[in-house]
Parts: C-alpha cells; sequence; structure tokens
C-alpha cells in the first residue's frame, strides 16, 4: 500500500509517455467538464484554416460579481464628475479679504 514511500527516487521512476491521442483526449474531458460547470456555457468557434478552437467567455462569470462591487453606469459616472467640477468653482476660496 505505502511502496512509494520506500522506493528511490529517481532510479525507479519512469516518465509516461502519452500518445498523441491520449493527450487529445484527457484535454477534451477536462475541458468539458470544466465546461460542464458553468451556467453559462461560452460561445464556441472553429477555425477550420488553422484549426484553433475559441472559447468567449461571458462578460463577467457569477463568482466574479459577487467579489466585485456592482459597476456604475457611464450616464451616472459623467455626471458626478461634472458635478463635483462644477461645485468645486462655486466655493470661495480663502485669498480673498473682507473689507471693514
Amino acid at each position: 500500500m505505502f511502496n512509494f514511500l520506500f522506493r528511490k527516487r529517481g532510479a525507479d521512476a519512469e516518465p509516461v509517455i502519452e500518445t498523441q491521442r491520449q493527450t487529445f483526449e484527457r484535454l477534451n474531458t477536462a475541458l468539458n467538464a470544466t465546461i460542464d460547470l458553468l451556467p453559462e456555457k461560452p460561445a464556441v468557434t472553429v477555425d477550420p484554416a488553422t484549426g484553433h478552437v475559441t472559447l468567449t467567455a461571458p462578460e463577467q462569470f457569477p463568482d466574479e460579481a459577487l467579489a466585485l462591487p456592482e459597476p456604475e453606469p457611464e450616464s451616472e459616472t459623467a455626471e458626478v464628475d461634472t458635478q463635483t467640477s462644477d461645485s468645486a468653482s462655486d466655493e470661495p476660496t480663502g485669498d480673498t479679504q473682507k473689507s471693514a
């Protein structure tokens, strides 16, 4: 049961040589298992000229949505920036002196 504890390192260790088919099947199984766990499935694109497979993931995964603060809409951000710069110009500065 614990034979691995009593083996010599390096002497008995033989590298496992995988065929290209075994490598492809292992990667395909791992990729499919990962995609099965996703609630929102990615779009798959295959380029026949190169044989490349591209997966287009959603903009934000559910676990990322929980970890990050909710993004502010662009229109509200622009309004806040405009109001901040306007209110800064309306404030009096301390350089003016009152005359008695």
